[in-house]
This record gives C-alpha cells, sequence and structure tokens, in this order.
C-alpha cells in the first residue's frame, strides 16, 4: 500500500481480504479446472451454482437500487443473471434448470446473502464488491484459461463478458472511488471488511463442495 493509498477504504479493504482471496484462489476445484483436468461439465457446475447465488445477490441489489448511500453501486452493466442462462443453456441444453440444484456451501451463500445484503448497506457492497470486481478482474483470466482449454469464446463464457463496460480498469477505478467517497454509518466500514473477508470464504466454499461433488483431491476421509 502506498502512502496516497493509506486511509482510503479501498485499499485498506483490497489489503484485509488478500489472504481469503489467494486461498479462494487456491481452492483445489480451481487449480484442476484452471488446468484443463475437468471437463466442461464441471463448468456448467461451477455456473449452475453461481446462478442461484447471483439470483439472490441481483435481487439484492433490486433493493438497493433507489437508496441515496448505497444505490449508485448498482450497475446494470454488471448483472450477470441472464449471461449465465444463457450459458447454462448452451452447455447444458433447455432443461438446465432441473439439472441446477445448491451443494451445502451454495445453501449457506445464499443464506448469508439473504440474512445481510437486504438489511446492510455495508454487507451488499461487500458481497457486491466480491464478486463483481472479481468478475472484471481475475474473473477475464479465467475466460482466456476457458477459451484455451475448453475453445470457449462467446456461447458458454458469456458470463465472462462485460459488453457495456468499455474499459473494466476505469470502471474499476470509479468503483473503488465510491468506495472511498461513500458516507458510511459508524461501524459499516468495519463491518464492509469483515462482511468481505466472510463472501471469499462462502466462495470458497461453494469451489470445496464443487470439488467433493467432482472427487476432485478428496479422500472422503474427513471434513477440514
Amino acid at each position: 500500500m502506498t502512502d496516497l493509498e493509506v486511509g482510503r477504504l479501498s485499499a485498506r479493504l483490497r489489503d484485509a481480504t488478500r489472504e481469503e482471496h489467494e486461498r479462494t484462489e487456491s481452492a483445489l476445484f480451481v487449480v484442476a479446472l484452471m488446468a484443463g483436468e475437468l471437463d466442461r461439465g464441471a463448468y456448467a457446475a461451477l455456473l449452475g451454482q453461481s446462478y442461484l447465488f447471483y439470483s439472490v445477490l441481483e435481487e439484492a441489489g433490486e433493493r438497493w437500487r433507489g437508496d441515496a448511500v448505497v444505490g449508485p453501486f448498482v450497475s446494470d452493466a454488471l448483472l450477470r443473471r441472464e449471461a449465465l442462462e444463457a450459458d447454462l443453456a448452451w452447455l447444458l441444453g433447455d432443461g438446465w434448470r432441473n439439472e441446477v440444484a445448491p451443494l451445502p456451501a451454495t445453501s449457506r451463500y445464499i443464506d448469508r446473502l439473504r440474512q445481510v445484503c437486504f438489511s446492510s448497506r455495508s454487507g451488499f457492497v461487500a458481497h457486491h464488491y466480491t464478486r463483481y470486481l472479481g468478475d472484471l478482474s481475475g474473473g477475464q483470466i479465467v475466460r482466456s484459461k476457458l477459451r484455451t482449454i475448453y475453445g470457449l469464446t462467446g456461447d458458454g463464457v458469456r458470463f465472462y463478458i462485460f459488453d457495456r463496460i468499455a474499459k473494466p480498469k476505469v470502471f474499476k477505478d470509479s468503483y473503488r472511488a465510491l468506495i472511498d467517497t461513500t458516507s458510511w454509518a459508524v461501524g459499516e466500514q468495519s463491518n464492509l471488511l469483515a462482511e468481505a473477508n466472510e463472501a471469499f470464504r462462502l466462495n470458497r466454499g461453494v469451489f470445496d463442495d464443487l470439488g467433493k461433488a467432482l472427487g476432485v483431491g478428496w479422500t472422503g476421509s474427513c471434513d477440514k
């Protein structure tokens, strides 16, 4: 963190979540998927679980859309649900909804979203930040990998394509500036940091459950 960044909430948020972020990226399922060790079915399974929690997060976004404090974070350019629906239909066929059921970790994730994202401004932004800025950053690396490994260039990876954001870096910089300039109530900054870490843990739990379901690095010995 540079001297100029000291005190900026967005920089503190990035720094405070670095460890959980790295742990999430190192999940065995993610490593195997990015190494080309899994088939398209595993990728479709990931999208299916993503569809379930993005649906709830975007429902929460509608709740806050007109809010004077955090409404500016809600942007149609970020919405992913329709893209996920298109990807799942292309990968699994018209009956894809019958194949998507929440894993235990996904259910916990959804429960947490419903618990905090509809009543807490900082809780909502914590989960919004973790998902969407991740999609605009590491998600683009994932998209490149999927193109190389699975030959997916448009159909199947629309989740990672942000047609309405011409310059992702400019958008991300504006988003971080918004975090810094929002008039947070007492205690909300601390809650934002804590809940963002919880969001990464919940996301890692989904990866771990996907790995177990697909037998990725899973011996069945015990849960950690």
